[in-house]
C-alpha cells in the first residue's frame, strides 16, 4: 500500500471543516440500523439438502459489517459477518441432525474494498486486522485471490498469520511468495499450500485443490505459475493419482469462459466417474455450470451480496449415474439466515457471532470508519444512471470530485488541465446520506496516486481519451480486441465481464420485473445450472453502459495551449504508449511523469465532500 502523504498535507482542512460547529461529526456509527430486516423479501423455498453440502463465500473484499444503506438493494445484504458466522453454525448443526456433510468454502479476495480492509493507520497491513474475523470460522477450505497479491506485505502477511490457522487448508496451488529461510536464503514457497487431502465428519476422503487464474500484476517477489502449466507439474498428477470420494476444487477464477477445463480435464483423464465440485471466484458474478453429469461449478458473487450453497446426493460408491446436485444464490441478511435456519431473534445469534458483531464494530471504531466528511444530496451510482447525468458516480467524479479535491493545497491549480482517470477505479455506489470514512473507501479503495505531464498541447491532449476508450475499434481486427481483452483481463480487471451481467440481466428481465413493482430490487440470474438459483425472487437494476475511461472537460484555451495532462498512476504507461502515438514531436518516458497532488485516489472524495457537502 503507497503511504498516504494527503492525511499530513490536509489535515488543517480535515480538523477545521470536520469540527468548526462544536460538535462531534462522527455520529454515524456501524451498529445495525434499527430495523434492518424492513421491506426485506424472505427466501421463496426451503434449500435443498444432499450427502454432502457447501456453503460458498467468494470475492468478499472487507464487506464483513454488511451493507448498511437504506437504499435497495443494499438491504438484501445487510447481514454482518456475526450474522453469516451464527447462521454458518446453526446450519452445522442442522447438518449432523440430518447425519450429513456440511463443508464452509471460500474462493479469495479478501483484501481492498472497505475501511475494514483499508482503513488502517500507516505502517499498518491491509486486512490484516480483518481477517482475525475470517480466521474465527470453521472454514474447511480456502483459496488465495489475486487482490492478496498486489502488494508483498499483504501476500507475507497471508503466509505468515493466515495460512497457519488453516492447518493446510489454505490453498496456493499455482502461487508462490519469496521469502528468507532460517538460513538467511531467499527461497520461493507456496503462499499456502498446494494442496490438501482431508476426511469428512462422516468419513469421506477430499482431495482439494486452491487454483487462481492466470494473473499477470503481481507483486515482485510472487510468482503465479499458468494453470497450464500446473497441471503438468508432477505434484498434480501425485495429488490426484490417489482416488478420493470427492475432488473439491476450490479457486479464484471463474467457472465459466476460464481454465477449469484445464483442471478438470486433467482429473477426469485419471478419475472419469469421480465427482467433482468446484467453488470459483473474481468476476464478482453469480454461476453456475455442470461439466458433466457428476460434476458442479458454482460461483457466488461478491462484497458479501451473495452465500452460495451446493449440495450433491453422491449415491453409493462406485456409481456410475448421473448425481443430483443443487445450487442457490442466498441473500446475506438476517430474514434469509433465520428462514433457513429456523431459528429468529434471540436464538439466532449465537455467542461467537455476536462477539465479531461487536468485535467489527470496535474495528470499525479503531480505525474512525465513522469519521463525517459530509451529506451526500443524493445518490450516486456506477451503472443505474446513465453517464454522463446527474446521478453518475463518473459524472461526479470526473466534472466535481478531481477539479475540486486536487486543486486543494496545489501550485499548479491555476494552469490549464484534463484530468483522466479509469472508470474501475470507482469500486461502489454513493448512498444519499452521511458519507464517512468507510463511505469514501468503498467508493474507492485503491491507493493509487495522480500524476501529471507538463507542456501537452491541448489538441493532443484532447485526443488521448477517445483513444484510450477504443474510439475506431470497428476497424480492429477480432484477435487485436481479444488481445488487449486477454491482457486486461490478466491484470485483473472484472469491470467487462460483472457489467455485462447486469446489462443481460437488465435486457432479459428488467422491464418485465419493474413494471409489476411486485418485487424488491437485487439480482436475477440466468446460469447454465437446472431449475432457479436465486434464493430470493427480485427485479433486475436499471443498467446503463459507462466508458471504460473517463476525462474532466477541455479548458477553453487555444489548440496549441500547453496544459498539464493529470491521470491516476494505475494508467500511466498506457497513457504513455497512447501519447507516443499522437505525436512525434518528443518521445515520453516515465521520466516525464511528475508527482501531481499529495491526494491518493481513496482520498478525494472525502476532501470534496468536506468543501462541498457540509
Amino acid at each position: 500500500m503507497k503511504v498516504s502523504l494527503a492525511l499530513q498535507a490536509l489535515s488543517v482542512l480535515v480538523v477545521v471543516s470536520a469540527c468548526t460547529d462544536g460538535h462531534d461529526h462522527s455520529t454515524h456509527t456501524h451498529s445495525r440500523r434499527a430495523n434492518p430486516s424492513a421491506g426485506i423479501t424472505p427466501p421463496s423455498r426451503p434449500l435443498e439438502w444432499g450427502d454432502i453440502n457447501i456453503i460458498h463465500t467468494t470475492d468478499s473484499h472487507g464487506w464483513l459489517l454488511g451493507h448498511q444503506k437504506p437504499s435497495f438493494p443494499e438491504p438484501n445484504y445487510s447481514g454482518d459477518f456475526g450474522d453469516f458466522a451464527s447462521f454458518v453454525a446453526h446450519m452445522k448443526e442442522k447438518a449432523i441432525e440430518r447425519d450429513v456433510d456440511l463443508l464452509l468454502v471460500d474462493s479469495g479476495d479478501l483484501h481492498d474494498g472497505t475501511g475494514l480492509t483499508d482503513g488502517f493507520a500507516p505502517g499498518g497491513v491491509d486486512a490484516h486486522d480483518a481477517n482475525e474475523f475470517f480466521k474465527q470460522l470453521p472454514y474447511d477450505l480456502l483459496a488465495i485471490g489475486n487482490h492478496e497479491l498486489y502488494i508483498y506485505d499483504n501476500a507475507l502477511d497471508m503466509h505468515q498469520n493466515f495460512a497457519p490457522r488453516f492447518n493446510g487448508r489454505y490453498l496456493s496451488s499455482n502461487v508462490n511468495i519469496t521469502i528468507t529461510d532460517k538460513h538467511g536464503k531467499s527461497t520461493s514457497v507456496p503462499v499456502g499450500s498446494r494442496f490438501a487431502k482431508f476426511k469428512t465428519r462422516k468419513g469421506r476422503k477430499i482431495t482439494s485443490l486452491g487454483v487462481l487464474f492466470d494473473f499477470t500484476d503481481n507483486t515482485a517477489n510472487t510468482t503465479v505459475q499458468k494453470v497450464v502449466d500446473m497441471v503438468k507439474e508432477k505434484w498434480f498428477h501425485d495429488a490426484i493419482k490417489e482416488e478420493p470420494d470427492l475432488f473439491l476444487l476450490a479457486g479464484h477464477m471463474p467457472v465459466s469462459n476460464d481454465d477449469w477445463p484445464l483442471v478438470f480435464d486433467a482429473i477426469r483423464a485419471v478419475h472419469p466417474l469421480t465427482p467433482i465440485m468446484i467453488l470459483g471466484g473474481h468476476t464478482h458474478i453469480r454461476d453456475c455450470i455442470q461439466p458433466d453429469g457428476r460434476s458442479m461449478a458454482l460461483e457466488s458473487g461478491r462484497y458479501m451480496e451473495t452465500v452460495g450453497w451446493m449440495s450433491a446426493k453422491l449415491g453409493h460408491k462406485g456409481s456410475k449415474e448421473n448425481i443430483t446436485f443443487s445450487r442457490r444464490y442466498l441473500d446475506p441478511n438476517r430474514v434469509t439466515y433465520e428462514f433457513h435456519t429456523g431459528r429468529q431473534n434471540q436464538q439466532f445469534e449465537t455467542a461467537r457471532g455476536k462477539s465479531i458483531s461487536a468485535g467489527l464494530t470496535n474495528l470499525a471504531k479503531k480505525f474512525d470508519l465513522s469519521f463525517l466528511f459530509g451529506t451526500a444530496p443524493q445518490d450516486f451510482t456506477l451503472s443505474q444512471a446513465p453517464f454522463p447525468s446527474q446521478g453518475s458516480l463518473l459524472s461526479l467524479l470526473i466534472d466535481a470530485v478531481l477539479p475540486v479535491a486536487l486543486a486543494v493545497n496545489n501550485t499548479r491549480a491555476s494552469i490549464p488541465n484534463i484530468i483522466l482517470t479509469n472508470s474501475g477505479s470507482q469500486r461502489f455506489d454513493i448512498y444519499s446520506g452521511p458519507f464517512t470514512k468507510n463511505d469514501q473507501l468503498t467508493v474507492s479503495p485503491f491507493a493509487d496516486a495522480f500524476l501529471y505531464i507538463p507542456n501537452i498541447t491541448l489538441s493532443v491532449a484532447n485526443k488521448i481519451l477517445p483513444v484510450l476508450n477504443n474510439e475506431g475499434e470497428q476497424r480492429r481486427s477480432i484477435a487485436e480486441l481479444k488481445a488487449r481483452d486477454d491482457a486486461l483481463y490478466g491484470l485483473g480487471y472484472v469491470d467487462k465481464r460483472y457489467m455485462g451481467w447486469l446489462e443481460e440481466m437488465d435486457r432479459r428481465y428488467g422491464m418485465e420485473r419493474r413494471a409489476a413493482a411486485n418485487l424488491t430490487l437485487g439480482y436475477v440470474t440466468h446460469d447454465s445450472c437446472p431449475g432457479v438459483g436465486d434464493d430470493t425472487p427480485h427485479a433486475p437494476l436499471p443498467f446503463n453502459r459507462a466508458p471504460a475511461f473517463v476525462g474532466s472537460a477541455p479548458p477553453d484555451v487555444a489548440d496549441d495551449t500547453p496544459i498539464d495532462l493529470v491521470f491516476v498512476d494505475f494508467i500511466s504507461s498506457q497513457l504513455l504508449t497512447i501519447l507516443n502515438g499522437l505525436q512525434s514531436a518528443k518521445t515520453y518516458t516515465a521520466a516525464d511523469v511528475q508527482p501531481y497532488s499529495p491526494l491518493l485516489a481513496n482520498e478525494v472524495f472525502g476532501v470534496y465532500a468536506q468543501e462541498k457537502w457540509n
